[in-house]
C-alpha cells in the first residue's frame, strides 16, 4: 500500500528517518556477520552505541552458548539465499552490553544487490524479556496448581 499525502498524491517516506525513529531495533549485517546498521532502538535495547556496534560481529549480542547454532544458520542462509524467518517470528536469548540476559523476538529479510546476490540481512528486533518472564511465572504457577490438584485428588 502506497502512502498518500493529504491531497491524495503519493507521500514520500523517508526510510532513513523511519529506521531512526521506529521503536523496534533495526540491525543490518553483511554476509560475514559484521554490523552495518544499528539504530537508536538497538542502542537502547542492547546498550551498545552505534559507534561501538558498527563493524563488530553479531557476537556482541549473541550469548556464547548460542553462537555455534546462530552461525550455522547464518552461513546456511547466506549460502542458499533463503530464510524462513522472514515470515516466522524467531524468539531467542540475547545479551546486553552489561551482561544481563534478554529475550528477543525478530524477523529477518535478506538484502540483495542488483545481481540478486545476498549483500546482507536485516533484523527487526523487539525486546520481549518482560513478557517472557511473566509467561514463565504463569507456567510455574500452573504447574504448582496442577501438582496440588493431583496430590489432593
Amino acid at each position: 500500500m502506497e502512502p498518500k499525502a493529504a491531497a491524495g498524491t503519493p507521500a514520500v517516506v523517508d526510510c532513513e528517518q523511519l529506521v531512526a525513529v521506529i521503536g523496534d531495533a533495526v540491525i543490518v549485517s553483511d554476509p560475514a556477520g559484521a554490523i552495518t546498521l544499528w539504530n537508536a532502538a538497538a542502542e537502547r535495547m542492547f546498550g551498545f552505541t552505534a559507534g561501538e556496534a558498527m563493524g563488530k560481529s553479531l557476537d556482541i549480542i549473541i550469548p556464547e552458548r548460542q553462537r555455534q547454532r546462530h552461525w550455522d544458520g547464518y552461513e546456511k542462509t547466506m549460502a542458499t539465499g533463503e530464510t524462513r524467518y522472514g515470515h516466522d517470528l524467531l524468539r531467542v536469548p540475547a545479551v546486553h552490553k552489561d551482561g544481563h540476559s534478554l529475550s528477543i523476538a525478530f524477523t529477518v529479510a535478506l538484502l540483495r544487490g542488483t545481481d540478486g546476490a545476498v549483500t546482507g540481512i536485516v533484523a527487526v528486533v523487539r525486546d520481549e524479556t518482560a513478557r517472557w518472564t511473566e509467561e514463565r511465572k504463569v507456567r510455574r504457577r500452573l504447574a504448582e496448581l496442577e501438582a496440588a490438584t493431583t496430590a489432593a485428588g
